[in-house]
């Protein structure tokens, strides 16, 4: 019977340091993906010289938020005088809600990778220098509710994808070079015309019926 107890005992803490091992390598994956960024981000002010590699997780870097478990929740580098690109490897933070990256002088384009972000809430990345197309696979984002990209010099057409995200109650898309015309399926029924202005080649809200909202939009 002992020895039974002492197999059971031994079976738990092997569980339990699995499981230990588990979390401590999704922590330091979540780690690189943010080391990644840093290093594609030029930091004048030093913001992101808490962001060590070395240590065990990134939850005591200052700007970035965890929960309970040490999974990256929140991102918070607004108006911190950053410049470079973003990195695709952030679309690796599963458990990211807030990806606050707005007033910064960021350049190139928003990576597709973001779409991974399934638990996604926030996506500010407004008043940068971002170009390049606005990319569909976002409209996988079913948590987002609010997408403010405005103040940027991003083109092509708004997708038609983003009509499908249900949470949706915010998207400024405002003083870019979008063009094609306005949706207006889903929740963007309800978005103001005002967060739509300021795109020289934006025509209005579509018309029902009409499929070719982004004929000759590049």
């Amino acid at each position: 019977m002992a020895s039974r107890n002492f197999q059971w005992e031994l079976l738990a803490a092997y569980l339990t340091l699995t499981l230990a091992l588990i979390h401590l390598v999704e922590a330091n994956s979540e780690g690189d993906a943010l080391y990644a960024l840093r290093r594609s981000l030029s930091d004048p002010d030093h913001v992101l010289q808490s962001w060590d590699p070395t240590l065990v997780n990134p939850c005591t870097w200052f700007h970035v938020t965890c929960n309970q478990d040490n999974r990256v929740t929140r991102v918070d580098l607004g108006n911190s005088n950053l410049s470079g690109h973003l990195a695709p490897e952030l679309g690796k933070l599963e458990h990211l809600q807030y990806l606050e990256l707005y007033k910064n002088n960021i350049q190139g384009t928003i990576p597709s990778e973001l779409a991974n972000l399934k638990s996604l809430i926030s996506l500010d990345l407004y008043n940068n220098n971002l170009t390049g197309k606005i990319p569909t696979s976002l409209g996988k984002l079913k948590s987002l509710v609010f997408l403010r990209l405005n103040d940027n010099q991003l083109t092509g057409p708004i997708p038609r994808e983003l009509t499908k995200i249900p949470s949706l109650k915010v998207v400024d898309v405002s003083s870019n070079d979008l063009c094609g015309t306005i949706p207006t399926g889903g929740p963007f029924e309800h978005i103001p015309l005002q967060n739509f202005e300021n795109n020289s080649r934006l025509e209005g809200p579509e018309l029902i019926g009409l499929a070719s909202y982004d004929t000759n939009c590049n």
